[in-house]
């Protein structure tokens, strides 16, 4: 008996010593190994690995002996968690504007204690002290508030500035807090909003 090649639809090119109840099981699909057999796991990760660069020498199961059993825990380890909704309109913890703004004052003092103005060291320290202010205001555990912290050099040239922010938001949970250190040669501004997040 020879066997059929991929591709040829059953009936052409088939010898005539062929049964034709020995044709429907040469047309069978060999059965995929579940991920739950032991044996098939690094089996199946080999074959998904076969194009890569990627060579799979052995895999532990992440099962032992009862595989129905710790297969539906460990599928249902993977699938996502889903919350619900609480309703909550207002903050558990209300945004205190004043331990905010001693903090952001006490980083902003230590951060510039002896700096001297340069625009190209500016430039990196705002950064840095955005994510300092930033971490620090995150201490304070307000749940829910998006924070916008806003870091500005000023160099002192005899000249005046306004600045100016504009925001739609709730006078009852949202807030914002402004920080200010004075040198000989420069003005630092650092402005935290705190926006509640329903």
């Amino acid at each position: 008996m020879e066997k059929r090649a991929r591709g040829v639809k059953p009936g052409v090119n088939q010898t005539l010593n062929q049964t034709p109840q020995q044709a429907p099981l040469a047309l069978r699909k060999e059965r995929r190994p579940s991920m739950f057999e032991k044996e098939a796991y690094a089996q199946i990760l080999r074959e998904r690995l076969r194009e890569s660069i990627h060579d799979v020498q052995y895999v532990e199961p992440p099962f032992d002996d009862s595989i129905a059993d710790i297969g539906k825990e460990w599928k249902s380890a993977l699938a996502k968690l889903k919350f619900a909704n609480s309703y909550r309109m207002e903050p558990v913890k209300k945004f205190q504007a004043h331990s905010v703004e001693t903090k952001v004052q006490q980083i902003l003092t230590e951060s510039l204690k002896d700096v001297k103005y340069d625009d190209k060291v500016f430039s990196h320290l705002s950064l840095e002290l955005a994510d300092r202010i930033l971490l620090a205001v995150k201490e304070f555990g307000y749940h829910r508030y998006k924070f916008i912290i806003k870091v500005l050099f000023i160099q002192k040239t005899g000249q005046a500035i306004n600045i100016a922010s504009r925001w739609i938001w709730d006078i009852a949970w949202d807030s914002w807090v402004a920080a200010k250190h004075e040198a000989e040669s420069y003005m630092a501004l650092v402005l935290v909003f705190a926006l509640y997040y329903e």
